[in-house]
């Protein structure tokens, strides 16, 4: 198991024909996109039509987990009990995705040291043997 972040009472996301592919890669600890085999346009979160060409092909992309911090904002009002506040909630380009951009929560950096830009990097918080969670952390410098 990693390191837990948040406490058992977050709400946890439900998987679905289209994002189990995702959650499956997730429980590996593997980052991926959703890629268009018509046009190779990536997108995330995955859907079941590319919206630049509306082709229903599709495979999946595993990229390296890096990339910057595009926008962020301090949560001081907890979700669930027994949260530690405040917390990151950010916007990250990935590195080598196409352009996509995630919404994560940054940890293991004090709110007020995040900045835009900064350089991030993948961790995963294992919620149980099947379930693992995508956040990011301040790439060591």
């Amino acid at each position: 198991m990693s390191d837990r972040f948040f406490p058992d009472g977050m709400p946890q996301p439900l998987a679905d024909a289209i994002s189990l592919p995702f959650w499956e890669a997730a429980s590996e600890h593997r980052l991926v996109v959703q890629r268009c085999t018509a046009c190779e346009h990536t997108r995330l979160p995955p859907s079941p039509l590319c919206p630049e060409c509306r082709s229903e092909d599709a495979d999946w992309q595993e990229i390296s987990g890096r990339g910057e911090v595009y926008t962020h904002t301090a949560v001081h009002r907890p979700i669930a009990g027994g949260q530690e506040l405040p917390f990151v909630i950010a916007v990250i380009a990935l590195e080598g995705s196409g352009g996509l951009r995630m919404i994560s929560n940054l940890v293991g950096v004090d709110p007020g040291e995040v900045t835009i830009g900064m350089s991030v990097e993948v961790v995963w918080e294992d919620m149980s043997a099947d379930l693992a969670l995508p956040r990011f952390r301040p790439v060591p410098q």
